[in-house]
C-alpha cells in the first residue's frame, strides 16, 4: 500500500507530491492507555523508566486486536532508555515532553551493529538508544509536535574531554524492523545521531523539528543505514553534523554484511548544518543505490551535497539522483570526494575500492557560496556518469573555482550531456559566481 495512504494519520501534505513505498496505514488500535497509569508522573524530576517499562510490557501480554496506543499527556517525562514492541503507537501529546536523563550510568550497553564490528566512536560495545526497537513490525512514534528531549550535553562535554567509555546512544533507533512511521515531533539535543532506522524496511519520516547546537558533535538528524523503501519528507533540521546522511556499513564489516541502503526518497528538507544539508556515506560498504533527493533547502552550513566515500570501503555509490536545491550562506556547493573517513581497525582491506557511478545533480541554485566544488576521486576506480546540470552558484567575495582532482578517476564523458568532460579535462558546468561562468579544472 502506498506511503501516500498513511498521510490523513501521520500528518497530511494535502495536494504535495508524497513518497509511494509499502507502509499500510495505522491501524485502529484496540487498546488506549497512558502512561500515568503505570505510576509515570510528568513532573520533570520523577524517573519514569520502569513506568515506560511496564505500558510496553502491558502492551505485548494483552495483544489487543489490531495493537494498542501509549499516551504521554503534557508534562516533562524523565526517563532512561526504553524498548517499542509491534503493533504499538507511542503517541506524544500537545505539550509532552520525553526527556532524557542524564545519569550515564542508567543507560544500559549493547552488542556493535553487525555491519560496523564495533562502536561507531570506540571499540566494544554501545549505549543503546533512549527509544529502541529491534525486531518490529507496524510501530508509529508520533504526536502533536511534543518533543523528545536528549540532554545530550553531558555526553557531547565527555566526547570533548576524551572521556567516553562506549559510543553514544541515540535518540531513536530501529533496528531489523518494517513498517513504521516517525512523524510530527519535535526531536532536540540527541547525544549522538537523532534518528537512525537500520536494516530496516518500509520505513516513513515526515514532519519532525530536530534541533541540536551546531557545536554538538556528530548529531546528525536521520541516518538510513542498511535499510529499504525509506521516504523522509516536510523536515525542518538544524544539527552539528549532516542533517541526513545515508549509510551501509563501515569496511569489511560492512562488506560482509552486505546490507545495502536501497529505495530512498527524500524531499522538502529546510535546515543549516556545519557539515552538510544532504550526504551519501562515507559509511556506504554495503553500498548505497537508486536515491532520489529533491526540494531541498539548506542555508549557513559547510556543504549542500555531499557524496563521501574512501578507500577500503568497497560497496557502491550509483543510480543517485538529486535535483532542486536552494543553498544559501554556504561554504562549498556540491563536493563528490573518495578520500572521506576513518577506518574501524587495521584488518580493513586497502583494495577494497568502492564504485561510484551515475551521479546526478541538477537544478541547484545558490548564492553567498563560497566554493562552488570539488570532485575528488579515487585512481584505479573511476567516478563515472557524474552529470551537473542547470547548476547557479553565485558568491559576491571572490569565490574559489571547482577542483576536479586525482587525473586518472574520472571517465570520459562522465560530466553528462550537457557538462561534458573535453579532451583537456575540464568540465564547462554552467556555473557562475558574481557573473562569470566558471569551468571545472582538473588538477
Amino acid at each position: 500500500m502506498a506511503i501516500a495512504a498513511v498521510l490523513s494519520a501521520a500528518g497530511g501534505a494535502g495536494a504535495q507530491e508524497t513518497c509511494s513505498g509499502a507502509v499500510p496505514p495505522p491501524p485502529k488500535r484496540g487498546a488506549w492507555m497512558s502512561i500515568a497509569s503505570f505510576g509515570g508522573a510528568g513532573d520533570g524530576r520523577t524517573l519514569n523508566t520502569a513506568a515506560f517499562a511496564a505500558a510496553v510490557a502491558s502492551i505485548q501480554r494483552r495483544r489487543a486486536r489490531g495493537g494498542a496506543l501509549l499516551y504521554v499527556p503534557p508534562g516533562v517525562w524523565l526517563t532512561g532508555p526504553f524498548s517499542l514492541t509491534s503493533h504499538m503507537t507511542l503517541f506524544l501529546a500537545c505539550g509532552a515532553v520525553i526527556r532524557a536523563t542524564q545519569d550515564t550510568s542508567s543507560w544500559p550497553l549493547i552488542d556493535p551493529l553487525p555491519s560496523y564490528g564495533r562502536g561507531r566512536e570506540l571499540p566494544g560495545k554501545r549505549y543503546i538508544s533512549l527509544i529502541h526497537g529491534n525486531g518490529l513490525q507496524d510501530v508509529f512514534i508520533t504526536g502533536e509536535n511534543g518533543t523528545i528531549d536528549g540532554q545530550g550535553s553531558v555526553w557531547w562535554d565527555m566526547w570533548k574531554k576524551g572521556t567516553l567509555p562506549f559510543t553514544r546512544p541515540h535518540l531513536l533507533e530501529l533496528m531489523d524492523s518494517s513498517n513504521a512511521i516517525v512523524s510530527n515531533l519535535v526531536f532536540q539535543d540527541s547525544p549522538f545521531w537523532n534518528i537512525h532506522p537500520v536494516y530496516c524496511s518500509n520505513v516513513l519520516i515526515r514532519n519532525l523539528t530536530i534541533l541540536a547546537p551546531h557545536d554538538s558533535p556528530n548529531t546528525d538528524g536521520i541516518d538510513p543505514d542498511s535499510s529499504s523503501n525509506v521516504c523522509i519528507e516536510d523536515c525542518n533540521i538544524s544539527t552539528g553534523d549532516d542533517l541526513i546522511a545515508i549509510k551501509s556499513g563501515w569496511d569489511e564489516y560492512g562488506i560482509a554484511c552486505g546490507r545495502p541502503s536501497s529505495g530512498i526518497t527524500i524531499r522538502r528538507i529546510t535546515g543549516s548544518s556545519p557539515f552538510a544539508g544532504f550526504s551519501v556515506g562515507s559509511e556506504t560498504s554495503g553500498g548505497v543505490e537508486n536515491v532520489l533527493a529533491e526540494h531541498l533547502n539548506f542555508y549557513s552550513s559547510g556543504f549542500g551535497v555531499h557524496i563521501k566515500t574512501n578507500s577500503g570501503r568497497g560497496g557502491f555509490i550509483r543510480n543517485i539522483t538529486v535535483s532542486d536545491v536552494v543553498l544559501d550562506n554556504v561554504r562549498y556547493g556540491l563536493r563528490i570526494a573518495g578520500d572521506v573517513g576513518g577506518h574501524p581497525d587495521e584488518r580493513y582491506n586497502h583494495s577494497a575500492l568502492p564504485i561510484v557511478d551515475s551521479l546526478t545533480i541538477k537544478n541547484v541554485q545558490g548564492q553567498n557560496i563560497k566554493e562552488a566544488g570539488l570532485i575528488k576521486g579515487i585512481p584505479n576506480s573511476a567516478f563515472s556518469r557524474i552529470c551537473l546540470s542547470n547548476i547557479k552558484l553565485h558568491g559576491s567575495a571572490p569565490v574559489r573555482p571547482w577542483k576536479c582532482a586525482a587525473g586518472h578517476a574520472f571517465e570520459s564523458g562522465t560530466a553528462g550531456s550537457q557538462n561534458r568532460l573535453d579532451e583537456a579535462g575540464r568540465i564547462d558546468t554552467k556555473i557562475t559566481k558574481g557573473a562569470v561562468r566558471a569551468p571545472v579544472t582538473c588538477v
